[in-house]
């Protein structure tokens, strides 16, 4: 009963030891993805510097898996090539030890009023607790929810260990750990395939080995059997990378993987060689029976990683050769934005930074779509081209599919966004992407207009010409203006909008006007004037379509915005703001003034 009782309680431990483990990580994800992207994104050619790149990310985020597949997803998405990626990988390989480094204050022995004794797991744990818990609780500043999982997640990962270790600490008088262990030592590939069973189950080298040094304080395990089941850690960890980086991915993607697993068998070979040749020398011959403690392990787990990634690194490129036999070339796709659209990979959901990325990116490549085909399809009512209309509707096919994409994509990304910051931009994309479609189907239906026009051969007035042309120029102004308040998060530009629009709907209004007056003189025809109204309609729907892009930068940018963006936005209309109503005055005087005179009608000849 009483060992039924302690394997439970082992259990409850490894329970909390990995949770613990993953709550601390994802936070540390989600707190520093902004930093993450930025830093990645510059890495350079240099394998050494991406070495260390990959080794900081890693020991900060906890999870080597973590960042080789985020590394993968920047390789999909085009940000960063493969042969950047090496070192990262490698780097990413000895960054994980950190984590045993961390483990091994459970080594920690201090007398009684010691210093030492705030750094022993007993108190570590709960002052963890403690102060996590404060910070969800009792403070409610920018992250302090994240500092605070990621000081739970700490103490709950001690807790844990503590657990483990007093559960298996009552086994240690029974023999059975020690005979348990050393039947692994007596077969080292038994030892080998343990190791990489565990880790490829567990899926972190950083918890297998934690496990074996929450065993080792409770048993004598030797140095003979440690090694080999640590050895075997690498292989199993690095399958289970592999195979994350390479469901749905491109080949770069895949190759990513690839290279990891090849370096780490490279690894476990070099390391059983290594050990092998050095114990027939005698060298090892005091150690190789000897029991090892937590900090040995680590220890040993670290000198590992680092020797191998200094004798290893200068043939790196031999992994990316090898990768690409393995994982041929794919035919190229004729999507114009595959790589931007591969580049939504789920892999990016635990770094929300970089998932917000490639949706930016998408959604700017939609703007500027609809923002080329309005100008094309203005320019298709004067000088009408059979292939630039082709062109526009072919972009509004690609605008239409990216819209898809994004789309699913923020649904499948929304449930693991928590941070209020990452949210608000999520919830702005979500509202952009629909606005940018409607751009794009106003371009068609300007476009659409000019082909009834020109296959129709109707013609439009000379001043109606004028006054479309003016139009344009204004509806330049008000996109550009859109533009920079989407992609610079710029107020100010968005704050400009709305005087334009609002003088955009006087234009329309003023335009339509004159046509009815050319319609009374008999100056044009019924049918230009349903065409020209047409075209009009959409000019107005493009310039409204723009307020709301700027109101969605606004509610960004000022959050506390959100309920009231829209009467904000109708009381400057109402004249309630002085700063409005100067820009609309000064741009109403600068179109209106510009408009042609009306046309004089002609006289009728008297017969």
């Amino acid at each position: 009963m009483t060992i039924v009782l302690n394997t439970i309680s082992l259990f409850g431990g490894l329970a909390m030891f990995l949770y613990g483990m993953r709550l601390m990580g994802a936070n540390l994800k989600e707190g520093s993805s902004g930093t993450l992207k930025l830093v990645m994104e510059k890495v350079t050619n240099n394998h050494i510097k991406a070495f260390f790149l990959g080794l900081v990310i890693t020991a900060i985020i906890q999870s080597s898996t973590a960042t080789i597949v985020i590394t993968s997803g920047l390789v999909a998405a085009g940000i960063i090539s493969l042969d950047q990626s090496l070192g990262i990988i490698i780097g990413a390989n000895v960054g994980t030890t950190i984590t045993g480094q961390i483990i091994r204050l459970l080594d920690v022995n201090a007398e009684a009023g010691s210093i030492l004794q705030f750094f022993q797991p007993s108190t570590l744990a709960p002052l963890a607790l403690t102060l996590g818990m404060i910070l969800i609780m009792g403070f409610k500043f920018k992250k302090s929810d994240s500092v605070g999982s990621i000081a739970v997640g700490f103490g709950i990962l001690f807790s844990g260990l503590l657990n483990m270790t007093s559960a298996v600490s009552s086994f240690a008088s029974s023999g059975i750990i020690d005979k348990m262990f050393a039947n692994l030592g007596d077969n080292p590939f038994l030892g080998y395939l343990t190791g990489a069973g565990i880790a490829f189950v567990l899926q972190s080298s950083s918890a297998t080995v934690g496990i074996l040094q929450a065993f080792s304080m409770a048993g004598d395990i030797p140095f003979k059997t440690l090694y080999v089941m640590i050895v075997g850690v690498y292989l199993g960890d690095c399958v289970t990378t592999g195979i994350v980086c390479s469901i749905g991915a491109k080949p770069d993607a895949k190759r990513v993987g690839i290279v990891n697993i090849l370096y780490n068998i490279c690894k476990t070979i070099l390391v059983v060689v290594v050990v092998a040749i050095v114990h027939k020398t005698g060298l090892l011959d005091t150690l190789w029976n000897r029991p090892m403690r937590s900090g040995g392990i680590a220890n040993m787990n670290t000198i590992f990683n680092l020797g191998c990634a200094a004798l290893l690194i200068p043939i790196v490129g031999l992994y990316k050769k090898l990768s690409y036999v393995i994982i041929r070339k794919e035919p190229e796709k004729t999507d114009p934005y595959a790589s931007q659209i591969s580049a939504l990979n789920p892999v990016f959901f635990s770094t929300p930074a970089l998932a917000l990325r490639s949706c930016y990116d998408i959604l700017t490549i939609m703007f500027n779509l609809a923002y080329d085909g309005i100008n094309r399809a203005f320019g298709l009512i004067t000088s009408y081209d059979e292939k630039i209309y082709q062109e526009i509707q072919e972009n509004e096919e690609h605008v239409d599919h990216l819209t898809d994409c994004v789309d699913n994509y923020l649904v499948q990304l929304s449930p693991h966004t928590n941070e209020e910051h990452f949210i608000r931009i999520l919830t702005q994309y979500h509202k952009l992407i629909s606005e940018f479609e409607h751009l794009g189907d106003d371009a068609v239906n300007i476009a659409d207009a000019a082909k009834k026009k020109h296959d129709e051969k109707v013609d439009f007035t000379e001043t109606a010409l004028k006054e479309l042309a003016l139009t344009r120029l204004l509806l330049n102004n008000i996109l550009e203006y859109a533009k920079t308040a989407f992609e610079k998060r710029d107020v100010d530009s968005a704050y400009h909008i709305e005087p334009l629009e609002e003088v955009m709907n006087d234009m329309i209004h003023t335009l339509h006007d004159n046509h009815l007056a050319r319609l009374r003189e008999g100056s044009c025809s019924v049918r230009a004037g349903i065409l020209l109204m047409e075209i009009l309609t959409n000019l107005e729907r493009i310039a409204d379509t723009c307020s709301n892009i700027g109101v969605a930068t606004i509610v960004r940018v000022h959050p506390e915005k959100t309920d009231i963006a829209h009467t904000y936005i109708s009381s400057m209309h109402q004249g309630n703001d002085s700063a409005f109503n100067r820009e609309y005055q000064r741009a109403h005087e600068l179109y209106f003034t510009q408009l042609p005179q009306p046309e004089t009608p002609k006289k009728k000849n008297k017969k």
